[in-house]
């Protein structure tokens, strides 16, 4: 009776150590000031159906505010002190209200969560946290910054070059993904994506999947590395779908997911921030998403 008991307990902290080492940090990151509800939705469904543990970080820039310095100004033409308190009071008000929306959407949902109020630079204070994080989930339209930038932002830009852990920039406006494309050019850069999209997401494998593959009108219709690659995806997804297409990557990526069913995530490899990369040939992850509005996870090693 004492050895089934004691089993039993072992048995029980066996399980909860083994669901506490699994469980998955993610970062849902918000500008409280343009509060991004896209990202939350997205977040939620993605932490929800990984029983993931969701961190939203609010990036509340000291040097960042909703006002312009000719907002201050007075009638008498000085900078007007109790018009700077205003401003102040409005902002930390609708940074709470941003917070606020955030846990109680969570709750809602049954997640796990909390809430981290950096004070730090933005591009800064999304850095250090990605050290510890497995993933962050952000929109690609933020800037914190008071103007507008084509997508992907110069914020954006600076966070997927330089972030510890993987990264989904997703759409301003919420539409839940129901298929996965993983992008594979042979290069170990996609092959190191995909495994740490199935590490980090496995329970989205229940989508269908397509590995789509894109080789110069010279050579053969075969998936690079065949043999290799099909041996590796079929411990990680075993029913995926393979497709290769001829001609020029950025023209048939984008060109196939726009006229394939379904509404897709993308996976695909190293973000670049080289010279060449930037000035003669565009990143494949700034074509997507600039071309579709479709959420895009990106890895690199």
């Amino acid at each position: 009776m004492i050895s089934n008991i004691c089993s039993d307990i072992l048995g029980n902290m066996h399980h909860t150590n083994v669901n506490t080492i699994q469980m998955k940090k993610i970062i849902a990151a918000f500008d409280g000031l343009k509060f991004s509800a896209g990202t939350r939705d997205y977040a939620i469904q993605i932490a929800k159906e990984n029983s993931a543990h969701l961190v939203g970080v609010f990036l509340d820039d000291p040097l960042y505010h909703s006002y312009k310095v000719y907002d201050l100004i007075s009638e008498e033409g000085g900078i007007s002190d109790a018009k700077q308190k205003k401003f102040i009071e409005v902002d930390v008000r609708t940074r709470d209200e941003a917070a606020a929306d955030f846990e109680a959407a969570c709750q809602k949902a049954g997640l796990r969560f909390s809430v981290h109020r950096n004070k730090d630079i933005a591009t800064q204070g999304l850095l250090h946290e990605s050290i510890y994080a497995d993933m962050i989930i952000i929109s690609g339209n933020e800037t914190f910054t008071h103007y507008e930038e084509k997508i992907p932002t110069r914020f954006i830009r600076d966070i997927l070059s330089e972030a510890q852990c993987p990264v989904i920039v997703v759409p301003p406006h919420y539409k839940p993904f129901n298929k996965l494309v993983l992008l594979y050019d042979g290069e170990p850069s996609s092959v190191y994506a995909i495994k740490m999209f199935s590490y980090m997401l496995p329970a989205l494998k229940k989508h269908p999947t397509e590995v789509l593959s894109v080789k110069p009108v010279s050579q053969s219709m075969h998936v690079p590395d065949n043999k290799l690659m099909k041996e590796f995806m079929k411990r990680h997804f075993p029913k995926a779908d393979y497709k290769v297409l001829k001609g020029l990557p950025e023209t048939e990526i984008i060109n196939f997911l726009k006229t394939s069913k379904g509404l897709p995530l993308v996976v695909l490899g190293a973000y670049r921030r080289g010279m060449a990369s930037r000035w003669f040939r565009a990143s494949m992850a700034d074509v997507l998403m600039k071309e579709l509005k479709i959420p895009v996870f990106i890895a690199h090693n």
